[in-house]
């Protein structure tokens, strides 16, 4: 019997990744061949992402091109599964009825089962959800080292720099309510996994060749405070976490994201100054620098109080590289508000940043406002800000002229090599360098662009 080939397409942020391995993983264990493309595969899952309505906008165009390609294959399954999968369930499949299965948050453990389900009963929609959620325990497979794979000749359907860095899950879910975000309505309520669980999969990883892990929850600081995740039943802070998964010999380089600035204690910013392995750089969402912004969005802290972070944050460990999100024309953002972030990224002076028009998303608090901001005045800011940003990111990466920095190598060619520093910066070489994938070397910056550096070998 043939075995049935899957292709899943990822939208969105680093947990729908992760989430995709997750369902990669299961999958191969219910029999199924991880194909190539999406075209010729027996199974397309869309990992879908619904934080914005862009993001939405392309599974909806992406499923209408699916529409013609089944009919052509019709024995072709198209699973939706995510963000949007949760959002929409049912009502997804009145726009989209060649749909075989709609998979919400939770239930992308069983999609085997549920696979053979939509088999005899195509249209067939899980996205049940329960407050009282554990997160299953679906370990990697424990197999010979990376490298030796590649070596080999294996054929690694992620990149070869990808196999070296992954994303382990520590909690989903989030109990904030910030006012224009869906997560709440689509990943529940916060759920923490157990340490020990968390503890065996790094080490798994690590045994297996990875070098760098990053964990993730969409507010990490919160990690342990809704469920007990010891044996003995005592606390675990985040902080706690970090510490138990830097002891994992083996280890290279420790990261984490994404981080609520309410919950950041003190002990977790002490944590880059003394765990050798945690990498000294911190997406720190700010969102907006006015205080009446803030306190519209539902964020719980003050432009103040942020500040104050990010200069305890530089005290316990200088070389931090810190990064952002920001919303522009959150309803009821004036001129004054806008002026606030600007003033605030000419403060805070990030390295990076990811930033976005507001847009309405289904069920949120903020789509009810009715003093919305046009979208010509969020172009124009959105383009200020962005503007302004990429001189700071070039002025910030012109710091590192003159510096050796480490550097985990993702990729190599002939004459030319990349790689990626604690900082999180992407360093190019052209030069012939004799190194793999996951090997670190130390390398001079000579030159420094927007968002990349270039260096040679010490």
């Amino acid at each position: 019997m043939t075995q049935r080939t899957f292709f899943v397409k990822t939208f969105g942020c680093q947990m729908n990744e992760r989430d995709s391995e997750i369902m990669s993983q299961s999958l191969s264990m219910h029999g199924y061949v991880e194909g190539m493309d999406l075209e010729s595969a027996d199974l397309v899952i869309l990992n879908t992402c619904s934080i914005r309505a862009k993001a939405e906008q392309k599974v909806m165009s992406l499923l209408g091109m699916l529409r013609k390609v089944k009919l052509a294959k019709p024995d072709m399954q198209i699973c939706v599964a995510g963000c949007v999968a949760q959002q929409e369930g049912e009502h997804l499949l009145e726009r989209m009825p060649h749909v075989d299965l709609v998979v919400g948050t939770q239930n992308i453990y069983n999609i085997g089962e549920l696979l053979d389900l939509a088999r005899t009963r195509p249209g067939y929609v899980a996205v049940a959800m329960q407050e009282n959620y554990d997160i299953p325990r679906l370990m990697p497979a424990r197999n010979e080292k990376i490298s030796e794979r590649l070596q080999a000749g294996d054929d690694v359907k992620l990149s070869k720099s990808a196999v070296f860095r992954k994303f382990v899950t520590i909690m989903q879910g989030c109990n904030n309510y910030c006012a224009y975000c869906v997560v709440p309505y689509t990943r529940g309520r916060e759920i923490s996994r157990k340490v020990n669980d968390i503890i065996e999969e790094v080490k798994v990883l690590v045994e297996s060749g990875v070098k760098e892990i990053t964990l993730l929850g969409q507010n990490v600081n919160s990690y342990g405070k809704t469920n007990i995740v010891t044996e003995n039943g005592l606390p675990c802070s985040f902080a706690d976490l970090l510490h138990k998964v830097a002891e994992t010999e083996g280890l290279a380089r420790l990261r984490f994201t994404t981080s609520n600035p309410k919950d950041l204690s003190d002990e977790l910013m002490r944590s880059f100054r003394d765990i050798p392995s945690l990498c000294p750089q911190f997406h720190l969402p700010v969102q907006a620098g006015s205080d009446a912004v803030l306190k519209r969005m539902n964020r719980k802290y003050s432009v103040a109080q942020y500040l104050d972070l990010v200069d305890r944050l530089r005290e316990y460990c200088p070389e931090i590289a810190l990064s952002t999100d920001i919303i522009v024309g959150f309803p009821g953002e004036t001129e004054e508000d806008f002026q606030g972030t600007m003033d605030l990224l000419d403060k805070v002076r990030y390295h990076g940043s990811f930033s976005f028009k507001y847009s309405d998303r289904p069920g949120t608090r903020a789509s009810d406002f009715s003093d919305k901001v046009t979208e010509e005045v969020k172009t124009a800011r959105l383009m200020r800000f962005q503007s302004r940003q990429d001189e700071i990111s070039l002025e910030r990466n012109r710091e590192y002229i003159g510096r050796v920095k480490d550097i985990m190598v993702e990729d190599v060619g002939p004459e030319s090599l990349k790689g990626r520093t604690d900082t999180n910066h992407i360093v190019h070489l052209h030069e012939h360098v004799v190194a793999k994938p996951g090997d670190f070397i130390d390398v001079e910056i000579y030159h420094a662009g927007q968002h990349s550096l270039k260096g040679k070998i010490v």
